[in-house]
C-alpha cells in the first residue's frame, strides 16, 4: 500500500490543534482557531492523525441518520472557498505519485474514475498529474441517448445512485489500471463497491485508490488487503493525509438534537448589500467540441486543447471584472458536478490578475451553518436547482460565499443549467448578486457525446416462445418462454464450489445452475400445509395486482415474467384476467439477470409481435429492490442502444415488502409457497443462465427442462390450489383494489435502506450478500452457503420451513426483537470451502 502513514502526531479536539505543515501540496495558512472545534466542543469528536491533518480538514453538522458529522475539506474547492492553484495542486501532486507508482508504460493504459459531485475536479487534477490517462467522472445526470457502462450506489450520501456514461464505450474495458479518485476515503465502502461491480464487468490485475485523506476506522484497516484478495487483484492507496476520528458514544443522537435545535433557531446569514450587484454575462469563447468535464470522459488530447484555450478565456474574464474586484477578492464558482473547468479557469485568472481570487462549487449536500470561527460551514446560500435534475426540484447551497467579502462572483455553469431557474428572483444568480457588488456568469456549452450509430436489426427471425410439454410442465397456452434449451448441457456445481467461484470474483452466479434441491417427505408435507394455509391470502394478492394492472397499465396487457420465481405469479394474473373478465392474456417468461441486465433479445422479440406500451413485467416478490433497479436500468440502456421505446420498466409483483414498487397485492413479508422449492414448483425449468460460451450476441438466454423430476413437480398443484380459491375472495379483491388505487403507493425503498443496515451492522459490507424475506430467505437456504437467519420475533408457520432447512444445513436462526422483514437470510461473507468445510454446515467466520 503507497500510503500516508497515521503516526497519531496529531489531535485536534475542542481544546485546539498542533499546526504544521501538511502531507500534500500548495500552502493552506494555519488557522488561530481550527474549523472543526465547535462541532468538537459540543459532541466530543477528535481528529487523530498527521500532522497537519486539522488544516486540511473542519467539522460541521448534518442532518442524516448514519453520520451527523461531516468533514469539511478546506483543499477540495467545494465547500470551502480556498485559492484555485492549492486546489489544483493538491489533485496534481497526488496524480504525480500515482504516475511514480504505476511507472509510464502502465500510467499510458490507466484509466482515471472521479465520484461525483465532490470529486469530479480532483478526479481531472489527478488524472493532469498522471498526465498520460484518459478522464471519466460518475454522473447523476442521465443524458438521452448515452448508455450505462456502469453504476452503483453510495449508501451514506443523501443522493446516491452514481452513473457511468462514457462517450466511448471501451474507455472502461481496457485491462489497464483503473485510478479511483474520491475526497476522503472513509470506510471503503463506496469504492469498494464499485471496484466490485467494474470487476465483474471489465476485470483487471490493477487499482489504484486516490483521496485527500484516508480517514478509515482501525476496524476497516485490512478490508483493503482481504478485498483485494478476494479479487485476486493489486489494490493500492494513495492519499495526502491520514487519521481517523473518534465519535463518543450517543454521538449521532446528540448531532441530531444539535441540528434540529440550530435548524429551529434558523441558520444565520449576513445582512445583503444595500443594493443588488450587477449581473454581467461574460463569452467565455470556450473551444468547440471540446467536453466541459469528464461526465463522458475527457482524454489527453481534450486537455491540450484546454490548455492551449484557457489564458484567452481567463483575459475575458478579466477585462469583464469591475476595476475594485481586479485587486480585490474574487471567487470563482463552479456548479454541483463542473468543477473541473471552473477550477482551470480560477488558476489562469489567478496568474493573470492582482486579484485573491478563490475557488469553490455549489453542492447539493445540506448542511447545517453556524457564523463561529470554530466552525466550517460559516454561512449558506440555499436556491431552487436549475438544471432540470432527474430526480426532481430540490434545493441546492453555496457555503461561505455571503459574508466573505467578495467584491465579484464568477458564476461558471453548463449550458444544461442556464435555465429560467438560474435567473428567478429567487435563484442562484439573485441569491449572489445580494451579497456581491459584481456577478459575472460564464456558461459553458453541455457536451453532447458523438454517438455511433446503432447497428441495424439482424434481419435473421429470432426463434418463436419454447412452450410446454416440450419446454416446461405448464401447459402450451400458459406461458411462452423467451429462452433457449440448454437442457442437454452441464451446468449444474455443488453450492460450495459457486459460492467460492462466486465470492472471489472467478465467475457470475448466472454462469452455473445450483444442485436441484431434492425436498425430503418431511419438507414436502411443510409445502403443502403452506399451501392450505395460504392458498386464500395468495389468491387475494393475485386478484389485486391483475386488477391494479387492468385499472393502471392496460385493459389488455402482456404479462411478461421475470424467470423464473415470476412465472408462477404470471400465469395465476392471466388465469385471474381470464376467470373474472374472460380475457386471454398473452403471457411470457424472460430472463433478467443482476449486473448483466434483461434479455435484449426477447425483448426484440417482444416489441416485433406487442406493443411495448401494454408489455407489463412480473415478478414474484421485493426484497432490497436489485432487480427492480436492474430491470429499469436494463430498459434505458435497450432503448439507448437503438432497441425499441415504450417498454415501462415499473414491474408488478405479489408481494412488496421492500416498498420498491407502485404495483403490488400486498406489501406483507408472508410465505409465497412457490418459494419454497425450486424447479419442482415453477414448470421445471431451471433458473436462467448467461455464459459466453453458450449465449451468442444473437440468442436469447438459456435455461434447462428438468424432465427427469416429473415424479415430483407440484407446479400444477400449486396453480390450481390458488385458483380454485379465485370465487372466494372476489369481494375482498374489490375493496383492496379500491383501497389500493385511492393510496399513496410511492415507493420508500425501506428494504433497501434496511439491508444497507443489517449489512453494516452484522460487518458484511456487502449489500449482495444480505437477502430480506421469507422468499429470498429461502433462496439462500436451497441455493448458496448460508451463514445465518436473522427471524423476527414471534414470526409463526411462515417459518417452519425455512427452519427445517436451516437445520439441515446446520445454520443458526437468530430471533431479532425489531426487523422489518420476516426473516432476512445472510450468504456466508467471507466464504471458501476451506473456512466452512466441503459440506458447507459449518458457519464460523
Amino acid at each position: 500500500m503507497n500510503k500516508a502513514v497515521n503516526d497519531g502526531s496529531g489531535v485536534w479536539s475542542a481544546t485546539g490543534f498542533c499546526p504544521g505543515t501538511k502531507a500534500g501540496s500548495g500552502d493552506v495558512p494555519a488557522r488561530e482557531v481550527w474549523s472543526g472545534s465547535w462541532v468538537a466542543g459540543r459532541l466530543g469528536v477528535e481528529l487523530v492523525g498527521d500532522e497537519g491533518l486539522g488544516e486540511l480538514l473542519g467539522l460541521a453538522l448534518r442532518r442524516n441518520p448514519k453520520r451527523a458529522h461531516l468533514l469539511v475539506s478546506n483543499v477540495l474547492g467545494k465547500h470551502v472557498p480556498q485559492s484555485p492553484a492549492v486546489v489544483y495542486g493538491y489533485g496534481f501532486a497526488l496524480g504525480l505519485r500515482v504516475r511514480d507508482l504505476l511507472g509510464e508504460e502502465a500510467a499510458s493504459r490507466a484509466v482515471v474514475l472521479g465520484y461525483a459531485e465532490t470529486a469530479t475536479g480532483l478526479g481531472h487534477s489527478v488524472a493532469d498529474g498522471v498526465g498520460l490517462a484518459p478522464c471519466l467522472h460518475s454522473t447523476r445526470r442521465p443524458v438521452e441517448g448515452v448508455g450505462t457502462a456502469g453504476g452503483f450506489e453510495e449508501s451514506h450520501s443523501h443522493a446516491t445512485s452514481h452513473l457511468l456514461l462514457p462517450e466511448n464505450p471501451g474507455l472502461l474495458a481496457t485491462d489497464g489500471p483503473l485510478v479511483l479518485v474520491d475526497d476522503e476515503f472513509s470506510t471503503g465502502n463506496t469504492i469498494l463497491n464499485t471496484i466490485r461491480d467494474l470487476h465483474a464487468r471489465y476485470p483487471r490485475g490493477r487499482y489504484v485508490i486516490v483521496a485527500l485523506v484516508d480517514m478509515r476506522s482501525a476496524a476497516d484497516l485490512g478490508r483493503l488487503a482481504d478485498f483485494a484478495q478476494e479479487i485476486d487483484a493489486t489494490v493500492d492507496l494513495v492519499t495526502a493525509a491520514s487519521g481517523t476520528v473518534r465519535l463518543p458514544e450517543g454521538v449521532l443522537e446528540k448531532g441530531q438534537a444539535l441540528v434540529a435545535e440550530h435548524e429551529r433557531a434558523g441558520a444565520t446569514t449576513p445582512a445583503s448589500r444595500p443594493g443588488p450587484g450587477v449581473i454581467t454575462r461574460v463569452d467565455l469563447g470556450w473551444p468547440q467540441g471540446l467536453p466541459d468535464g469528464g461526465r463522458h470522459g475527457f482524454t489527453p488530447e481534450h486537455r491540450v486543447r484546454l490548455e492551449g484555450a484557457l489564458p484567452a478565456m481567463a483575459a475575458r474574464l478579466a477585462e469583464a471584472l469591475p476595476p475594485r474586484a481586479r485587486h480585490g477578492r474574487v471567487l470563482v464558482l463552479g456548479f454541483e458536478e463542473l468543477m473541473y473547468a471552473p477550477l482551470r479557469l480560477g488558476v489562469a485568472l489567478e496568474k493573470l490578475t492582482d486579484a485573491e481570487v478563490r475557488y469553490s462549487t455549489t453542492t447539493r449536500s445540506p448542511v447545517l451553518a453556524v457564523d463561529d470561527p470554530g466552525y466550517a460551514i460559516r454561512t449558506r446560500l440555499v436556491f431552487p436547482a436549475h438544471d432540470g435534475p432527474a430526480d426532481g426540484p430540490g434545493e441546492r447551497y453555496a457555503y461561505n460565499v455571503a459574508g466573505a467579502g467578495f467584491d465579484a462572483v464568477v458564476a461558471v455553469v453548463d449550458s444544461a443549467a442556464d435555465t429560467p431557474e438560474l435567473h428567478a428572483p429567487d435563484g442562484l444568480l439573485a441569491r449572489l448578486s445580494a451579497h456581491t457588488g459584481s456577478v459575472l456568469l460564464a456558461v459553458v456549452p453541455s457536451y453532447v457525446p458523438v454517438l455511433a450509430p446503432a447497428p441495424p436489426e439482424r434481419s435473421l427471425m429470432l426463434p418463436e416462445p419454447l412452450r410446454g410439454p416440450d419446454f416446461s410442465s405448464y401447459a402450451a397456452d400458459e406461458v411462452g418462454w423467451l429462452l433457449q434449451d440448454l437442457s442437454d448441457t452441464r451446468l449444474e456445481a455443488p453450492v460450495e464450489e459457486r459460492e467460492e467461484a462466486i465470492q472471489s470474483g472467478g465467475a457470475h452466479y448466472a454462469e452455473s445452475l445450483p444442485v436441484e434441491y431434492q425436498p425430503s417427505p418431511e419438507y414436502q408435507e411443510l409445502f403443502r400445509d403452506a399451501l392450505a394455509g395460504s392458498a386464500a391470502r395468495i389468491a387475494l394478492a393475485v386478484g389485486a395486482v391483475t386488477e391494479t394492472v387492468l385499472a393502471e397499465r392496460s385493459p389488455r396487457p402482456v404479462l411478461v415474467s421475470l424467470a423464473r420465481a415470476g412465472t408462477p405469479v404470471g400465469v395465476l394474473m392471466r388465469r385471474w384476467a381470464q376467470h373474472r373478465h374472460g380475457l386471454d392474456l398473452p403471457h411470457y417468461a424472460v430472463s433478467i439477470v443482476r449486473g448483466r441486465g434483461i434479455d435484449a433479445n426477447a425483448l426484440r422479440w417482444l416489441a416485433a409481435h406487442h406493443d411495448p406500451a401494454d408489455v407489463v413485467f412480473v415478478d414474484g416478490w421485493t426484497g432490497k429492490g436489485a432487480i427492480t433497479r436492474e430491470l429499469a436500468d436494463a430498459i434505458e440502456e435497450f432503448e439507448t442502444s437503438g432497441g425499441a421505446g415504450g417498454f415501462d420498466p415499473e414491474i408488478a409483483v405479489l408481494a412488496d415488502p421492500g416498498s420498491c414498487v407502485r404495483t403490488y397485492g400486498t406489501r406483507e413479508d408472508f410465505l409465497i409457497p412457490s418459494a419454497c422449492l425450486n424447479s419442482t414448483v415453477s414448470g421445471l425449468i431451471s433458473r436462467t443462465v448467461l455464459r459466453a460460451d453458450l449465449v451468442g450476441e444473437h440468442d436469447y438466454h438459456g435455461a434447462k427442462f428438468y424432465r427427469e423430476l416429473a415424479g415430483t413437480d407440484v407446479s400444477a398443484e400449486f396453480l390450481d390450489a390458488v385458483s380454485a380459491r379465485f370465487d372466494e375472495v372476489r369481494a375482498a379483491v374489490d375493496g383492496r383494489v379500491k383501497e389500493l388505487l385511492s393510496a399513496d403507493r410511492t415507493p420508500t425503498w425501506e428494504g433497501w435502506a434496511a439491508v444497507e443496515r443489517i449489512s453494516e451492522e452484522y460487518g458484511i459490507h456487502d449489500v449482495n450478500l444480505v437477502k430480506p424475506g421469507v422468499g429470498e430467505t429461502t433462496r439462500v437456504l436451497l441455493r448458496r452457503v448460508p451463514w445465518k437467519i436473522l427471524a423476527r420475533a414471534g414470526a409463526g408457520a411462515d417459518l417452519d420451513h425455512v427452519r427445517l432447512l436451516a437445520g439441515q444445513r446446520g445454520v443458526p436462526v437468530e430471533e431479532v426483537a425489531e426487523l422489518p422483514y420476516t426473516c432476512v437470510g445472510l450468504i456466508h461473507p467471507k466464504y471458501t470451502r476451506g473456512a466452512t468445510g466441503a459440506d458447507g454446515r459449518a458457519v464460523t467466520v
